[in-house]
């Protein structure tokens, strides 16, 4: 009886040590081919709106910002693209920073781009749209554009805090430790109806909401799932 206890305390603690390895390996697997920017916190600095991080990458080191969060130093991080702005003017920090990237896709894990890669709870459904309610007409919020209006003006709010009203037509949520909402408002720009929005607030298919995020620009998460126009590490108003 006691041989047999102790063979099913040696099974579990291998069950549960193969498990996690698999776990390892899988992040160790996606950052092998993470085709993006590893990079290591070195400092951070708090800002009203954003979080200022100096970094290294392999033997470079530079500074980004970030929309505001808490990063531990010492964290590595990943992303793909950022936009450099030379002498930029923080005014919440008095500093001018000759060099600075400005991340929108800042993570904490690679993620898995791989085309096998089962979808559901791995990348979002980005290919599938949903189709445009022709009867729909939503008033946009104090403030606020229609997603004609962004699609238009798009390179002017690139960067920029938008808020923009909706009714939700898609929800995925805990992917990439984000949820992923679809909106439509009634309007249109040459064929664009629909704007995604990335966020950690929950919503249900068919409410009517507002969200006030940062526009990016053909965001390419990889698996051929591009968006041209995305409102990004929004919130509800």
């Amino acid at each position: 009886m006691q041989v047999r206890l102790v063979l099913i305390l040696i099974l579990t603690g291998l069950f549960v040590f193969s498990c996690g390895k698999s776990e390892e390996q899988k992040t160790e697997s996606a950052a092998a081919n993470f085709d993006g920017h590893k990079v290591v916190v070195q400092e951070v600095i708090q800002a009203t709106s954003y979080t200022y991080l100096r970094v290294t990458e392999d033997d470079r080191e530079y500074w980004m910002a970030v929309t505001k969060r808490e990063i531990a130093e010492g964290a590595t991080q990943y992303y793909t693209t950022g936009m450099e702005m030379t002498d930029f003017q923080s005014k919440d920090l008095d500093r001018t920073f000759a060099s600075i990237y400005f991340v929108q896709d800042l993570m904490d894990q690679p993620p898995v781009t791989a085309p096998s890669m089962p979808m559901a709870g791995g990348m979002p459904q980005g290919k599938k749209i949903p189709p445009m309610d022709a009867s729909l007409s939503v008033e946009p919020a104090a403030g606020g554009i229609t997603i004609a209006q962004l699609y238009a003006h798009k390179n002017d709010y690139l960067y920029k805090k938008v808020k923009v009203r909706g009714k939700v037509t898609k929800y995925n949520s805990g992917i990439m430790s984000r949820n992923w909402v679809h909106l439509q408002d009634g309007t249109s720009e040459e064929g664009n109806y629909d704007v995604a929005v990335t966020t950690q607030d929950n919503v249900k298919i068919g409410d009517v909401v507002t969200f006030e995020g940062v526009v990016s620009l053909d965001k390419d998460f990889g698996a051929g799932y591009k968006y041209e126009v995305i409102i990004e590490e929004a919130s509800l108003q």
